[in-house]
C-alpha cells in the first residue's frame, strides 16, 4: 500500500473496528482453549464516557486484546447498569420538558416513558467505548433490567428472604429529598461546606426564663423535632440542671435535660439538642434513654405538620426564617461562621437527610465472612495490596444492607400485602395468593372450592410493594447473571467462563459492588467471581483536582479521540495511571500519545522506503544480535509488569523500546547511507523485529499496529491475518555480555557526539579516536557501530593517555578525540575544570553516605553497592580528567 507522510487515525479507526467486527474477533465462544474473562463494571445508562470510564476501559481492553494474542479464548462481557435514581431523576426531567408530572402518571405510564428514554439514550456510552477501540464481545451485551437479569434479582431476594437473612423494619436510613429515596451510606459523598452555627437559648423550665441553657446547632430548623437537651455528666457547669426541663423555643414544648457521656464538652457550650428522626446519633441517644420520634419533614425536604410553624417550607427556607423568628424573640445569642462536613447524594447531589423509614434490609453478616476470607487468604488478589486494610475494616465492622428504594425504575420488591396488614414475598401474584391462603389455612383443610373463594375474594385487595430494589442489588449479581447463571445454573457458558480473571474498577465502589460480587459468588456459585481486581485511580486534572462538570476541568474523551486519535489517549491515559494511585491527567499526554503514533509511522516508512540489494553482504550482524538480546530484555521486564499490573510501567519499557532503543540506535545502527540499498539480511532482520514490536504494541495501539500490520512488505495477509489475534511475542535469551557491551557502545557514541556540540563541530567532519582499553571489552566488533554513529575518521589502540586531545571516559576505558589546532584550549581548560567540580561535589557526597554508618548498616546491600560504584567511577572520571587538563598545559 501507499504510505502518507504522515499518521492520520481517522482513516483508520472505523475501517479497522468494522473490519474487527464483520471478522467477529471479538466474539467468545467456550471452546478446548484456556477462558480468559472480563465482565464489564456496567456503565449507567445515563451516563456518556468520562475520563474515568476512558482509563478504565482502556486497561481492560489491553489486557483482554493481550490474552487474546496468547492464545486464550478471551471474553470480555458488556452492558449498562439501569441505575435506578438516576435514571428516573433523568426520565422525570424528560417528563417535565414534554409537561408532564410523574404524579399524574401510573406506574405502567411512567415506565413506558422509562423504557423510552432508555431506548433512545441508553446505548450511548457503549457505542462511545467502540471509538475507544474496545474489543468488547458485543453479542453478548447484557442490560441489568432486562427480563432474566431482572428474574435472578427477584429470586435471589426470594431465596436470602427464606434463609431469614431479608427483613422489614424501621430504621434510621440516608434519605435524598430530591430522589424522595432512601441511598445508601456508599452513595453518600461527604463535601465541606461554609454554615453558620446558630447559638440558641433555651428557656429552663421553672425559673419563668431568668435561665437560659444556650445550645449550639447548624439546623435551627429542626429545634421542632427536639425531644430532648443533652449535657455530659462530668461537666460541672450543668451539674444543677440534672433532671430539669427546658422549653423548646418558639413553640415552648417542654422537653427533658438528660446526660450522657457521648456528649463533647468543648464543642459548642457542652449542650447536645436531642432530635432522633434527624440525626442517627441522636436517634441512637433516645433509643437509649427512651426518647419520643418526632419526625418534621416530608420526604421532598418540605416541614410538615408536625413541626407546628413554617409548615410547607423548605428546610433551607426554614432555616433562614427560624433564624429571624429567634432574633425576634430573643432566642438567639449570636451566630459564627462555621465549616464541617455534609453529606450529599451522588445521584442528584441533594443534601443527605438522616431519616427514619420503614425499609427492607440485607442481613451481611453471614455473606461477609467468606467475601472476607477470599482477600485475607489470596484467593481474591486486591491491586495494589494497599486497599485491603480498608476492605477488611469495612468488612469486620459491615452493616445490615438497606436494599429498598422509593422508586418506580428498578427491579419491584416481591412482597405483598392484604388490606389486613398481612404480607407475603412471592414471585407473582399467584405465588402471592397462594402464600395467604397458607397464612389462612394452617391446618390445610379447605376444599379446593374453599381455597379458590377465598382467593377469589382476596385478589381484589392484595397490592404488591411499591418500593424497588437498590440498583446494586442487581448490579452484585452481575458475574454469574451474565452467563445466564441463575435461569440455567449449569449452562456451558457459566460452567466456562466463571470465576472471571480479572475485574478492573474504581476504590470507591470496592465494598458496595467489589464485596457485594464476592459474597454473591459464594453464596449463589460456591466459588469466588474472579480472582485480581485491578483497582485504578481517580482521574485528577494537574491542579489535584477530581475532573467534574461543575469545575470545567474535565475534557470531552470523543474530542480527545478526534484530536489525538484513540491510540494516542489510550496510551496518554496509561503513561501515568499506576494502580490505585490518582491520575493527574494533563493533554499534554495525549500529545505524547499521538506523537509517539508518529514516530512509529515515521520508522514504518524509513523501513518502507529502504531498497534492497540481494548481493550485499550483512555488515550488521552485531547490530541485529544485540536488538535482539534487547528486545527480549524488554520484554521480560515489560512481562514482569503484567504480572504484577503496572500497566503504567508496561507501556513506559515499551515505548523506551521503540523510540529509544529501535528508533534512535537500531534503525541508526542498520540504515543504509543515503541514496544506497541495504542488504537484504539487514532488511529481513529489520522487518521481523518490527512485526514484533507491532504485535507487542497492539494491546496499547491496536489501530496504527493493525494498519502497518497488513502492508504488503510483511507479506499478503489472508483476510483472517490480523494482528488482533497474532502471536503475542514470546521471551527470548538473552546474552548479558552483549547488552553490556552496546550500552558501553552508546555512551561513547554519545561523548563523542557531546564533545562535537561543544568544539561547534560538524556531524560530517569525521574525527579520529583514540582508545586505551583497560577492562578487556572487545570494541573491534563494534567499530563498525562506532564508526558509522560517532562519525569517526579512524580509530587506534593505545597503551597511554593522548596529549593535546579530548578525552572520557567510560567505565575503565580512556577515550581520546583528535581535534584540529583551531580548538580553544582556554575553553577546554574552562569546560574540563568544570566537570572536575562537577564530579569533586559529587564524590564528596557519594562519601557522605558510605561515611555514615547507619546507611550502610540499615541500607540494602545492592544499594550500598551502586553507592560505591558510583564512587568508583567518579574517581576514575576525576583522574581522567585532571591527565586532561595537566596534557593541556604541556
Amino acid at each position: 500500500m501507499s504510505i502518507s507522510t504522515k499518521y492520520d487515525p481517522t482513516t483508520t479507526e472505523d475501517k479497522w473496528y468494522s473490519y474487527w467486527l464483520s471478522k467477529k474477533f471479538f466474539h467468545s465462544e467456550p471452546d478446548e482453549r484456556e477462558p480468559y474473562t472480563i465482565v464489564i463494571p456496567p456503565p449507567n445508562v445515563t451516563g456518556v464516557l468520562h475520563m474515568g470510564h476512558m482509563l478504565n476501559n482502556t486497561i481492560q481492553d489491553v489486557l483482554i486484546r493481550k490474552a487474546r494474542m496468547q492464545g486464550k479464548n478471551a471474553c470480555w462481557v458488556p452492558g449498562t447498569d439501569h441505575a435506578s435514581i438516576a435514571t428516573e431523576a433523568k426520565v422525570v426531567a424528560m417528563l417535565k420538558e414534554r409537561g408532564i408530572s410523574k404524579k399524574d402518571l401510573s406506574r405502567e405510564e411512567f415506565l413506558s416513558y422509562a423504557w423510552e428514554w432508555k431506548e433512545k439514550y441508553g446505548g450511548i456510552i457503549l457505542d462511545q467505548l467502540k471509538k475507544l477501540g474496545a474489543s468488547c464481545d458485543w453479542d453478548r451485551t447484557r442490560f441489568t433490567m432486562e427480563e432474566d437479569l431482572s428474574d435472578a434479582v427477584i429470586d435471589t431476594f426470594i431465596h436470602l428472604y427464606k434463609k431469614g437473612w431479608i427483613y422489614r423494619g424501621i430504621r434510621m436510613v440516608n434519605w435524598d429529598p430530591a430522589g424522595k429515596t432512601a441511598v445508601s451510606d456508599e452513595e453518600v459523598i461527604r463535601k465541606e461546606v461554609n454554615q453558620k452555627l446558630y447559638y440558641i437559648k433555651y428557656a429552663v423550665s421553672g425559673t419563668d426564663g431568668a435561665e437560659m441553657l444556650t445550645i449550639a446547632t447548624t439546623r435551627p430548623e429542626t429545634i421542632m423535632a427536639d425531644a430532648a437537651i443533652c449535657v455530659n455528666p462530668n461537666d460541672e457547669r450543668y451539674t444543677h440542671l440534672k433532671g430539669k426541663k427546658v422549653f423548646v423555643p418558639l413553640i415552648n414544648r417542654e422537653i427533658p435535660i438528660i446526660e450522657d457521656e457521648y456528649v463533647t464538652m468543648d464543642f459548642g457550650t457542652g449542650c447536645l439538642k436531642v432530635t432522633p428522626a434527624h440525626d442517627l446519633n441522636d436517634y441512637e441517644l433516645g433509643v437509649k434513654h427512651k426518647l419520643p420520634v418526632i419526625d418534621i419533614l416530608n420526604d421532598d425536604g418540605t416541614l410538615n405538620e408536625l413541626a407546628v410553624i413554617l409548615v410547607g417550607e423548605d428546610r433551607f427556607v426554614a432555616r433562614k426564617k427560624i433564624a429571624v423568628l429567634l432574633d425576634e424573640a430573643g432566642h438567639l445569642d449570636h451566630v459564627e461562621d462555621y465549616k464541617s462536613q455534609v453529606g450529599f447524594s451522588e445521584r442528584t447531589d441533594a443534601a443527605i437527610e438522616p431519616k427514619l423509614s420503614l425499609q427492607w434490609f440485607c442481613k451481611m453478616d453471614e455473606l461477609a465472612k467468606p467475601a472476607l476470607a477470599d482477600v485475607l487468604n489470596g484467593d481474591v488478589n486486591l491491586i495494589p495490596e494497599k486497599f485491603g486494610n480498608t476492605y477488611r475494616h469495612w468488612m469486620e465492622n459491615v452493616k445490615d444492607w438497606c436494599i429498598s428504594r422509593q422508586l418506580w425504575w428498578g427491579q419491584r420488591i416481591p412482597a405483598w400485602y392484604d388490606h389486613e396488614g398481612n404480607w407475603v414475598v412471592a414471585k407473582t401474584q399467584d405465588d402471592a395468593l397462594d402464600a395467604f391462603l397458607k397464612l389462612k389455612d394452617i391446618d390445610g383443610t379447605f376444599t379446593a372450592e374453599e381455597a379458590a373463594g377465598f382467593k377469589h375474594q382476596l385478589l381484589p385487595f392484595i397490592r404488591q410493594d411499591e418500593d424497588v430494589m437498590d440498583t446494586w442489588f442487581s448490579s452484585w449479581l452481575w458475574p454469574i447473571s451474565v452467563f445466564d447463571g441463575f435461569k440455567n445454573p449449569d449452562n456451558k457458558d457459566i460452567n466456562y467462563y466463571y470465576p472471571t480473571n480479572d475485574l478492573v474498577t474504581a476504590p470507591e465502589i470496592l465494598f458496595f459492588w467489589v464485596a457485594r460480587m464476592i459474597m454473591a459468588g459464594h453464596e449463589f456459585m460456591g466459588k469466588k467471581p474472579f480472582t485480581n481486581v485491578y483497582l485504578t485511580g481517580i482521574v485528577r486534572d494537574k491542579l489535584g483536582r477530581k475532573m467534574s462538570k461543575s469545575l470545567g476541568n474535565s475534557p470531552d474523551p470523543i474530542g480527545l479521540i478526534e484530536k489525538y486519535g484513540a491510540d494516542g489517549v489510550r496510551v496518554g491515559m496509561l503513561f501515568s495511571s499506576p494502580a490505585g494511585n490518582d491520575l493527574m491527567f494533563d493533554e499534554s499526554y495525549c500529545e505524547q500519545g499521538r506523537n509517539f503514533a508518529n514516530k512509529i509511522w515515521n520508522a514504518f516508512r524509513l523501513v518502507k522506503g529502504w531498497e534492497v540489494d540481494e548481493t550485499l553482504e550483512n555488515p550488521n550482524a552485531q547490530a541485529i544480535a544485540w536488538f535482539d538480546n534487547k528486545f527480549n530484555e524488554a520484554l521480560a521486564e515489560i512481562e514482569d509488569n503484567f504480572k504484577q499490573y503496572r500497566l503504567s510501567e508496561a507501556i513506559i519499557s515499551t515505548y523506551k523500546l521503540v523510540w529509544d532503543d529501535f528508533c534512535a540506535w537500531y534503525l541508526e545502527m542498520v540504515k543504509p547511507v543515503y541514496q544506497h540499498p541495504i542488504d537484504a539480511a539487514s532488511y529481513k532482520a529489520t522487518l521481523a523485529f518490527f512485526e514484533r514490536i507491532l504485535t507487542l504494541l497492539h494491546p496499547f495501539m491496536p489501530f496504527i499496529t493493525e494498519e502497518i500490520w497488513h502492508d504488503e512488505v510483511f507479506g499478503e495477509k489472508g483476510e483472517m491475518d490480523c494482528i488482533i489475534i497474532a502471536d503475542y511475542p514470546v521471551i527470548g535469551a538473552t546474552d548479558p555480555v552483549i547488552l553490556k557491551e552496546v550500552e558501553t557502545v552508546k555512551v561513547v557514541v554519545a561523548e563523542i557526539r557531546n564533545i562535537r556540540n561543544l568544539k561547534q563541530i560538524s556531524p560530517k567532519e569525521a574525527l579520529p579516536l583514540q582508545i586505551k582499553v583497560n577492562s578487556g571489552l572487545d570494541y573491534e566488533k563494534w567499530l563498525n557501530i562506532i564508526f558509522k554513529l560517532a562519525n569517526v575518521s579512524e580509530v587506534e589502540f593505545v597503551n597511554d593517555k593522548v596529549a593535546g586531545a579530548a578525552g572520557f571516559m567510560v567505565g575503565n576505558d580512556e577515550f581520546f578525540v583528535q581535534l584540529n589546532e583551531s580548538v580553544d584550549v582556554d575553553a577546554e581548560r574552562e569546560r574540563l575544570t568544570t566537570e572536575l567540580h562537577y564530579l569533586q561535589g559529587f564524590l564528596k557526597s557519594v562519601d557522605a553516605k558510605l561515611n555514615n554508618e547507619r546507611f550502610v548498616r540499615n541500607a540494602k546491600g545492592d544499594v550500598v553497592q551502586n553507592e560505591r560504584n558510583k564512587k568508583a567511577d567518579a574517581e576514575a572520571k576525576i583522574a581522567t580528567i585532571e591527565d586532561s587538563l595537566a596534557a593541556l598545559k604541556g
